[in-house]
């Protein structure tokens, strides 16, 4: 389960293209951020996660955020400030079991595209020529269908599908997507017989009738994955602080629990930051990315851990790529990787949530903040020519050493209980045996 965010330049405070995700995944399903340079290639065909698909002969540079085992990305950006995130929507069209993930397409079209309409086109034609589908989970049957946000230095659009058909809007202000359709019949773009399908089984009577999102959606999983509600918060969320939108504020939703005060037993499918909870709610989110594109400058901040009330977002530039984050993760725990070290303390202090996030939360926001702030001073610096590439280095690297600080300072801090709430602590335990991991 996911939810994306999007801010045109018209509605933020400093005139730039805002893009946010929360990526849910199986709570041991760890995510890697990583850099690729463009490419030149030889090969004729290349193998996505399921499928091969046909290869070209240049890939454009790209920063993603990748489920371990996938070829493809959640989300993640290329060198021409093209930003592209997916969701999960469950929908009547039937499922292909063997296809092309929606996270492939994501990174397909960054490799291969240029702008938001490039990328919107490019999606299009891979979903009527080739189909999406395949498992999105690797450890049980997970079949969907889905939505796109797209967003470059321009213009932002949404993309919803129900197997081959589609439905696309250009976004004007704000928009939000989560685990539901919601485009009605206010679309810019739709598949041919989008509405013809929709009549021919009884969904709607005409197309007066007609809704893409009431007559394509499947009631019973949108229902169980309560995307609409977590929907209908981030959008009021947006829309109340239009002309206001900046980093810090869209930071604070991806942090938002349903419930307050929050402890983890009480959590819900329901929360934006959602912490696993077992068969209920079966999905935590793994990682977090914030993109600001503008004609001068694109930055993308990434957490690259789960659970963005715990983590830092550190930023992350074309013109420098990465540090070295270690050992590149699987489902299992180990002390080299950099996603695992952090989740393990996170686990840990989920143990004691409220006691350990009041001692942690005030220093973790008082890093935050000096991250923003150094960041904002070093960019001007940049874009004045006072500074070069590797300062911009420098700075990424510097982020992720203060994080590390931050981690090592309140290891010793943290209360760990040893008795839970039962159930709770019973669906914790079984994920940590899988993982590997000791808490």
């Amino acid at each position: 389960m996911c939810d994306i965010l999007v801010a045109t330049s018209s509605v933020t405070e400093n005139g730039e293209m805002i893009f946010a995700k929360n990526s849910d995944r199986d709570p041991n399903e760890a995510q890697v951020i990583e850099f690729y340079p463009r490419q030149q290639h030889e090969e004729e065909k290349m193998k996505l996660t399921y499928v091969e698909f046909p290869q070209v002969r240049e890939t454009y540079s790209i920063i993603i955020s990748r489920p371990w085992w996938m070829w493809g990305a959640e989300m993640g950006a290329n060198e021409h400030g093209l930003v592209i995130g997916n969701t999960a929507v469950f929908t009547k069209e039937p499922y292909n079991e063997v296809g092309i993930l929606g996270m492939d397409i994501i990174r397909l079209a960054l490799e291969r595209t240029k702008n938001s309409r490039e990328a919107l086109d490019f999606i299009i034609a891979v979903i009527e020529e080739y189909g999406q589908g395949g498992s999105g989970s690797y450890e049980r049957k997970l079949l969907y269908h889905n939505s796109f946000v797209i967003m470059d230095k321009k213009e932002a659009w949404v993309i919803e599908t129900a197997g081959k058909y589609w439905v696309a809007k250009k976004i004007e202000t704000v928009y939000s997507i989560s685990n539901a359709l919601t485009i009605d019949k206010d679309w810019d773009l739709a598949s041919k017989n989008v509405i013809e399908h929709a009549i021919e089984k009884k969904w709607c009577k005409d197309d007066k009738d007609f809704s893409f999102a009431k007559c394509y959606s499947d009631r019973f999983y949108t229902y169980f994955a309560h995307g609409k509600e977590r929907r209908t918060f981030t959008y009021k969320m947006l829309k109340e602080k239009e002309g206001k939108i900046n980093l810090e504020y869209i930071i604070s939703i991806l942090n938002v629990h349903n419930k307050k005060p929050f402890s983890p037993e009480k959590g819900s499918m329901r929360d934006i930051c959602m912490h696993y909870g077992g068969l209920t709610r079966p999905s935590q989110t793994a990682s977090s990315q914030i993109s600001q594109i503008s004609d001068k400058m694109q930055i993308h901040w990434f957490t690259g851990t789960s659970l963005p009330c715990m983590s830092l977002f550190k930023p992350i530039f074309f013109e420098t790529g990465l540090p070295d984050l270690g050992k590149k993760p699987t489902n299992k725990f180990d002390s080299n990787s950099y996603w695992w070290v952090h989740e393990q303390i996170h686990r840990m202090i989920q143990t004691d949530y409220r006691y350990n996030m009041r001692v942690f939360l005030k220093s973790k926001n008082e890093v935050q903040k000096k991250i923003i702030a150094h960041t904002n001073w070093i960019i001007s610096l940049y874009l004045d020519k006072k500074v070069g590439k590797e300062e911009l280095f420098s700075l990424t690297k510097w982020a992720f050493e203060e994080e590390e600080s931050l981690i090592k300072n309140f290891r010793n801090k943290i209360s760990v209980r040893t008795i839970l709430y039962p159930t709770y602590c019973i669906n914790l335990k079984r994920v940590n045996d899988k993982a590997g991991i000791k808490v």
